[in-house]
């Protein structure tokens, strides 16, 4: 008597639903509409974020592009344009929200940017099975501490060309390879997504698309546009930037007193200039000439192929790009969130680790951009820990990826092929 139901249901006096749990994807969601909302109201300047202000960038130099690109001319004659054409795209691109100033169209865009990332992660990770969202709370969280740089840079907007690439593959690889081909065009680190793809006519197929929509889109800019490739002349005069690995042995020895360069802000970032910065130049280059063959031989030696690893050898292929680079931007660090979500969406992917070791070096990257930037400048004592934590894990993340990618597709020989041989006769 008094019961308002019968075993294993709901009692008439309960609300409709209120059992119900909230999915993991609603919770995902739920974290991106969050953390996002935060980010953009900082460089909408309703909030200040600690540090230095990230928003110039978009609201001085992108804007002033944009009014000499409406002409269809490049900035030549401005020394911090390093741009390849395809980037003109993502500078260009406020005028479609012409209600807007250029600045607050920007922003928005770059938030329309990182919700597609996301789109594009949980789409992944249902493919990978039900309740996998390891991937798109990376990208969550990774973009959430990197703080409000990522809306004020347009690389969220490549990293969405890049992702989108990588997830569209398996099924459509035409598809992914003119994406990769715009995407290396609009910052060229996104050729190297294709590092994986498993070998076959798709592969044939994403490559040559890639490559045909390369130079199809780039005789256009030439054709249709004034100096679209002058960006080359200003790459090559670049020196080592303050962030990069390149530039560890410069902030401890500027830091001991045994090195009397300066830092400037030359070529679009700061700059060491000075005794023997050539050189490591020409060392940064090498590396990365050394990255990319040991990449090619990965390669030829790769014999096993699985799901995860057009994801994982695009991380790390990013990766050795990236801490080879005699320029580690903040920025930079997006491509790697976004590549190492994608990693996290499959269950055979060897990149946990590494993927971790990003986060922990985003997380120490806001410290040194735009938190404390000036400790970085001033090669402080803080500053230059930041850096050595910072620069550290991404080398210790390129070693781990790349054994992972190398352990899981070139097999060691079976160890029993050898230890089960037939004995040789006593006589030999």
């Amino acid at each position: 008597m008094g019961s308002t139901g019968g075993p294993g249901r709901p009692g008439r006096g309960r609300t409709r639903g209120a059992g119900r749990r909230v999915g993991p994807e609603a919770l995902v969601l739920l974290g991106w509409a969050l953390t996002r909302a935060a980010l953009l109201t900082a460089v909408l300047g309703w909030w200040r974020f600690p540090g230095q202000n990230v928003t110039p960038d978009v609201v001085v130099a992108y804007h002033q592009w944009f009014e000499r690109l409406r002409t269809g001319a490049f900035p030549v004659h401005d020394v911090t344009w390093q741009y390849p054409p395809g980037s003109a795209g993502a500078f260009l691109a406020p005028a479609l929200l012409p209600c807007l100033s250029y600045a607050h169209a920007f922003f928005l865009l770059a938030c329309a940017a990182d919700a597609v990332v996301l789109g594009l992660l949980v789409r992944a990770a249902r493919e990978g099975g039900p309740g996998r969202t390891a991937g798109p709370w990376l990208w969550v969280v990774g973009i959430a501490v990197l703080g409000p740089t990522v809306l004020a840079r347009y690389d969220v907007m490549v990293t969405a060309l890049a992702v989108a690439a990588l997830v569209a593959v398996a099924r459509h690889p035409r598809l992914a390879g003119a994406l990769a081909g715009i995407g290396a065009l609009v910052k060229v680190w996104p050729v190297l997504v294709l590092a994986g793809v498993t070998p076959g006519r798709g592969t044939r197929r994403a490559w040559a698309v890639a490559a045909g929509t390369a130079v199809t889109v780039a005789a256009g800019f030439h054709l249709l546009t004034r100096d679209s490739f002058a960006f080359l002349s200003t790459q090559s005069r670049r020196g080592v930037e303050v962030e990069s690995v390149a530039a560890l042995p410069f902030q401890v020895a500027r830091r001991l007193g045994w090195w009397h360069g300066v830092v400037r802000y030359h070529y679009g970032s700061y700059e060491f200039l000075g005794p023997h910065v050539g050189l490591a130049g020409l060392v940064a280059l090498a590396a990365s000439a050394v990255g990319l063959g040991w990449l090619l031989w990965w390669r030829v030696r790769a014999r096993t192929f699985n799901d995860a690893l057009v994801y994982d050898a695009a991380f790390a292929a990013v990766l050795v790009f990236v801490v080879t680079s005699r320029v580690i931007s903040p920025q930079y660090m997006i491509w790697l969130v976004g590549l190492g979500a994608l990693c996290l969406t499959c269950r055979s992917t060897t990149q946990r680790r590494p993927v971790l070791l990003v986060l922990a070096a985003c997380a120490l990257t806001v410290l040194e951009f735009p938190v404390d930037f000036h400790a970085v400048t001033g090669s402080t004592t803080a500053g230059v820990a930041l850096l050595l934590g910072r620069d550290g894990l991404l080398l210790v993340a390129t070693v781990a990826a790349c054994r992972g990618v190398w352990r899981g597709t070139t097999p060691s020989p079976d160890p029993s092929t050898l230890t089960n041989r037939p004995a040789l006769p006593a006589s030999a």
